[in-house]
């Protein structure tokens, strides 16, 4: 129950947040490419870019800065993983020419966000007759 109230009452900016790394992985199912040399790079960059990261935010709570550290070095090396899986591949700006791969991100992204609303409506929905 824990993990969908925290799906139905995410805030847009989070919701933002995972819809970007639904988008990176839609683009990982479909462009994988096993050479250890692109993971161990987007790695080393997540390293040098999350610790920058992590220095330049301010204080947070205990339980929200376990999370907001694990976005930090999570981020740098979706950046620099999807940019290199994407080299070559036709895209324009994010966007993927094949339209399979552009299809699956929209509809995945856009199924997530549905399912977030709708959770934020039975979750609210329980909190209410919870309080009676």
């Amino acid at each position: 129950m824990t993990l969908l109230r925290y799906f139905g009452s995410l805030p847009p900016r989070k919701l933002i947040l995972w819809c970007y790394l639904i988008w990176y992985l839609v683009t990982v199912v479909f462009l994988f490419d096993p050479s250890p040399a692109l993971w161990l790079n987007s790695a080393g960059i997540s390293l040098v870019i999350g610790i920058a990261l992590q220095l330049s935010v301010s204080a947070a709570s205990p339980r929200e800065r376990r999370w907001q550290t694990f976005r930090l070095f999570l981020m740098p090396f979706c950046v620099s993983s999807f940019a290199a899986l994407i080299k070559g591949q036709g895209y324009v700006l994010i966007l993927p020419t094949r339209i399979p791969i552009l299809v699956c991100s929209v509809c995945a992204c856009t199924a997530f966000a549905v399912a977030a609303f709708a959770l934020k409506k039975f979750v609210s929905s329980n909190s209410a007759t919870d309080t009676v």
